[in-house]
């Protein structure tokens, strides 16, 4: 049976770059993969799965419109996918993430979800709060703090490097606009930034 997988962590992680791996070790045994990127994420270029250690792959963008059942069936209609691979999929809607588990359950492809857990308030993310309530496994990819502590926050900052406690939840970007941190280092940096 296959069954939706969420991996989550904080920034800089290695998110991608497991994402990619696993996408690597079906292709190797020549089995047919789809990968899927937020359309909003462009840091490696539109439709691009990229991670900061250099690998990449081409991905099909999806944005709040993208029916993912639809374009898997559409892909399964040319010979069978052995998984679905997401990255950036804290940006996914519900809804969107009900369909991963269709994909899952109804068509019988493993789905492998990558995503952060929240964002730099502290608060879930649309699409990672409904993978923590509904996938059959969460997985967590460990990160570290500059204490030495496990990293789970995500810390933005502008560019003078001062902790930004208010703003969009959306804001693309990486090193320069986020640091991943403990939560005691994430809330003592909220709080000098609120004194």
């Amino acid at each position: 049976m296959a069954k939706l997988y969420f991996y989550y962590a904080s920034m800089n992680a290695g998110k991608s770059t497991n994402l990619l791996q696993a996408d690597f070790n079906y292709r190797e045994r020549g089995m047919r993969t789809m990968l899927f990127t937020a359309g909003v994420h462009d840091r490696g270029g539109a439709g691009v799965i990229d991670s900061r250690i250099g690998l990449s792959a081409a991905a099909t963008p999806f944005d709040v419109g993208t029916d993912i059942v639809q374009t898997v069936a559409a892909e399964q209609a040319h010979g069978p996918v052995a998984c679905v691979l997401v990255d950036e999929s804290q940006f996914l809607s519900a809804a969107q993430v009900d369909q991963l588990a269709h994909v899952a359950d109804v068509l019988s492809v493993p789905v492998l979800a990558y995503g952060l857990r929240t964002d730099f308030r502290g608060e879930l993310f649309p699409g990672s709060a409904r993978l923590l309530a509904i996938a059959d496994s969460l997985i967590e990819i460990k990160s570290v703090c500059e204490c030495g502590r496990k990293a789970t926050m995500n810390l933005r900052v502008d560019a003078a490097g001062n902790a930004v406690a208010e703003g969009r939840q959306v804001e693309i970007g990486g090193n320069d606009r986020y640091v991943a941190m403990c939560r005691r280092h994430f809330n003592q940096a909220l709080r000098t930034t609120l004194d």
